[in-house]
């Protein structure tokens, strides 16, 4: 009704801006208003004038304008038969090491070219001057779009743009999906220290034997000591790499499990570790969050128990045999050939080794641990225990055909001891766990061997009973 007001209001006051400009008996003013005008004259849209347009009120016709029709067909825009919504339905997610499909833009990592960016088109099969549909890119099943790792720990030194992973010694990018370099992180070797290393080697011996002869308890204090300080260097090396393990429970689990092992047996190993592993769950349980990492966290706590303290209650194990009526020098014999086998398969390993060894028994571990030290080392180990028999020097393992398989039980443990120590150092870019021992390293490091052939050597003597006639 306004708009109709409006219109009046405006016809009524046309005098006074001039004559109108399209009149209704097709009358125009050119300072005669009284002049009829020429139908030449009107304004005209020529052949193909569709006539007046229909008022806003009308319903649609669904007509199109004449501009865009040529003769009875419809001129259509070329890309009117690309459907953006197409790639929804119609492409299916790819893994990542599928080959790109034939004229797709691909935008996965291996399809970027030299400068870093997707290629567009294969000029083999697409000619770049056709348009092509608009989508949104590749769903690339294999790849972390959010790059969330919370919850795992890092060492302290690299930063978030350009860290190395512990775990697997690459280079990790810092976007997600970008290809990892492939970097060698342990450290370079070091010659040991020969003259130190011997010294103290014959030190830690003689006490040792000390112990063995004088009372099985006094050869458990020096096993739990051990124990005690290759936990505190275990626990305190993986807080430096960026772990936060539950260290108190753990190193009195190691220290708990020799001492329960030997008063009470080998039905005290499950429940120690059934109480180090809720000890270390309340500590995570009380932590703020979960920033705290309980699950890498836990587990490294856990390693640390069955690997130190587990394996190494063994001994206490084959020591508490010297209690029982009639075995007075069983657990101590046993656990002295224990001894002298680790430390012939070393000694066999490392000179013999050195002098001849060419093949890397595995090179990812140790390229300094060879095939031909580890055949050296057993052919040593085998050889001290039959010149143990030879020379009658113990009252429990005198057949030579026990003792011949207490010495290749041996050299198949200890050497395994010793790649899994190796293999742990190189996951936490480090040459050693200590320097407690001089010219070893770490207690752990030189005590590695004997974690493995313990339990080995507890159950071989089980089976085969040697103290029986």
């Amino acid at each position: 009704m306004s708009d109709d007001v409006g219109r009046r209001g405006r016809r009524d006051n046309d005098d006074d801006f001039g004559p109108p400009l399209f009149g209704d008996d097709l009358s125009a003013s050119t300072g005669d208003s009284t002049r009829e005008m020429d139908p030449s004259d009107s304004l005209s849209f020529g052949d193909a004038d569709t006539g007046p347009l229909p008022h806003w009120t009308s319903p649609p016709t669904g007509e199109l304008p004449t501009t865009l029709i040529t003769g009875n067909h419809p001129v259509q825009d070329p890309t009117d038969d690309l459907d953006v919504w197409s790639s929804f339905s119609s492409e299916q997610p790819v893994w990542s090491d599928d080959p790109a499909p034939t004229g797709r833009m691909d935008t996965s990592i291996s399809s970027r070219d030299d400068r870093g960016g997707p290629e567009m088109f294969d000029d083999d099969a697409v000619d770049p001057s056709v348009p092509v549909p608009r989508g949104p890119g590749r769903i690339t099943i294999g790849t972390d779009p959010t790059d969330e790792r919370m919850g795992r720990p890092m060492p302290k030194s690299r930063s978030r743009s350009g860290r190395v992973d512990p775990s697997r010694g690459t280079q990790r990018p810092g976007r997600p999906g970008a290809p990892a370099t492939r970097t060698s992180t342990a450290p370079a070797p070091s010659g040991r220290d020969l003259p130190s290393a011997v010294a103290v080697g014959l030190i830690i011996t003689a006490v040792f034997i000390g112990a063995l002869l004088w009372k099985p308890w006094a050869a458990l204090v020096v096993v739990v000591v051990v124990l005690a300080l290759a936990a505190v260097e275990f626990y305190d090396k993986v807080t430096e790499k960026g772990y936060r393990p539950a260290t108190v429970a753990g190193i009195a689990a190691c220290v708990s499990l020799p001492l329960a092992a030997y008063w009470v047996g080998e039905t005290a190993i499950p429940l120690v570790v059934v109480l180090a592993l809720g000890a270390a769950c309340l500590t995570f349980v009380t932590s703020s969050g979960i920033e705290s990492s309980p699950l890498p966290n836990s587990a490294i706590t856990m390693l640390g128990v069955v690997w130190i303290g587990v394996l190494g209650s063994f001994a206490a194990l084959i020591l508490s045999w010297s209690n029982t009526t009639g075995m007075a020098n069983v657990g101590t014999d046993t656990l002295f050939l224990v001894a002298l086998g680790v430390v012939a398969n070393d000694v066999g390993a490392f000179f013999l080794g050195s002098a001849v060894g060419r093949t890397p028994l595995r090179a990812w571990i140790s390229p300094h641990k060879t095939v031909e030290g580890f055949v050296a080392g057993a052919f040593v180990t085998v050889i001290a225990m039959v010149v143990v028999g030879a020379l009658d020097r113990s009252d429990t393992w005198s057949s030579y055909s026990d003792l011949i398989l207490l010495g290749i039980v041996i050299a198949l443990a200890a050497p395994l001891g010793d790649l899994t120590e190796s293999m742990f150092k190189r996951n936490l870019e480090i040459k050693d766990f200590g320097s407690i021992v001089k010219g070893h390293g770490g207690v752990l490091d030189r005590f590695d061997g004997f974690l493995f052939t313990l339990p080995a050597v507890y159950y071989l003597a089980l089976v085969l009973t040697p103290w029986l006639p």
